[in-house]
């Protein structure tokens, strides 16, 4: 850790994953936020062009795979594989082939499992070095939300790793399904902040700069990123509420807490064996570390197989200096992850 990983991450390019099942509202949000002036410098990534309802009168060729909108967003179709795509693009920028665009959204399909893509954006050196996963946005349909996370595993996956959870068509869905949805949704994901929307209509910053990292800004809001405090009223308490039929009941959310600083090879042994052995039940950690030899605190972020090298930060975002640890899990218990840290810690 002795690089300034820090800045390194403060330089790089933030992309935020967009992902939620087929219907619920992903394109709308998308036309809503590439409408607002706030996007200018923003690059857009998707699966196939054609499927995102953008008024062609907006639209200028670039290239065959690059198109530029009135309000300066980019729009890239991802024909083949994400890392090429987000080379060219970022390649195009240094050339002046593009404009220098300032942060990237990546929509997946509704049927995507965001996990791969999440872990895409780790695993070549290069794209590491340019961008940064700043956090993952899944809008849920507040009509057939209930339904789609009973009938398909993937909506259950796209919302437990998401950081944002954007509760689409609020106007027509019934009040009392929509409660139960809502109060699902944070026992799948206490940590994630629920939003409701009526035909996209949510400000920016309310899904933007919602990752660690935000170069505009002294201290980085360490404390929504974690969101700790949202466990506290959930832990123990997964199941309780939830039908037997429901796929969710696999997943689970937990925050684990550590009073004494850590010494960081020990914790770091202990998470490379947890991903290295259940790495493909661990949907994502993401947490705050009092280590050592440390004077501020580390923070720690990984997607399944992938453990993100660690950053340190400036200072601590309040007097609370514990280590908190969140894990996202599936058929994984919190007592399998406590028991394998405290053999190490």
């Amino acid at each position: 850790m002795a690089r300034d990983l820090g800045a390194e991450a403060a330089q790089a390019i933030p992309i935020t994953v967009l992902t939620g099942f087929l219907g619920s509202g992903k394109t709308t949000l998308l036309n809503a936020l590439l409408a607002h002036p706030d996007m200018g410098e923003t690059a857009v990534l998707i699966n196939e062009f054609g499927e995102v309802a953008i008024d062609h009168l907006l639209v200028q060729e670039i290239s065959e795979d690059v198109v530029m909108l009135n309000s300066g967003c980019l729009c890239c179709t991802v024909r083949g594989d994400l890392i090429d795509s987000l080379k060219d693009l970022f390649l195009k920028r240094v050339r002046g082939e593009v404009p220098e665009f300032q942060r990237v959204i990546i929509e997946t399909t509704g049927l995507a499992d965001p996990a791969p893509v999440v872990h895409t954006l780790t695993t070549d050196p290069l794209i590491a070095s340019r961008y940064r996963l700043d956090g993952v946005v899944t809008t849920v349909d507040g009509v057939n939300g209930g339904q789609t996370l009973d009938k398909h595993p993937e909506s259950v996956k796209q919302a437990a790793i998401a950081d944002r959870l954007l509760v689409t068509k609020a106007d027509i869905a019934e009040k009392a399904k929509l409660d139960a949805l809502k109060e699902r949704l944070a026992h799948l994901n206490p940590a994630a902040s629920r939003i409701e929307t009526v035909n996209g209509a949510v400000a920016p910053d309310q899904l933007l700069n919602c990752g660690l990292f935000q170069p505009n800004r002294k201290l980085p809001d360490v404390a929504g990123w974690l969101r700790d405090e949202a466990f506290k009223d959930h832990d123990g308490h997964h199941h309780h509420h939830h039908d037997v039929n429901r796929h969710d009941d696999s997943i689970e959310a937990f925050c684990l807490t550590f009073d004494a600083p850590i010494r960081w090879e020990r914790l770091s042994e202990a998470l490379e064996l947890l991903i290295a052995m259940r790495g493909e039940q661990l949907l994502r950690l993401k947490g705050i570390a009092n280590i050592e030899t440390q004077e501020g605190p580390v923070a720690l972020h990984a997607v399944q197989h992938v453990f993100h090298p660690p950053v340190p930060l400036p200072e601590w975002p309040d007097d609370d200096h514990r280590t908190k640890l969140v894990f996202i899990t599936r058929d994984l218990g919190r007592k399998a992850v406590e028991d394998l840290l405290a053999a190490f810690l």
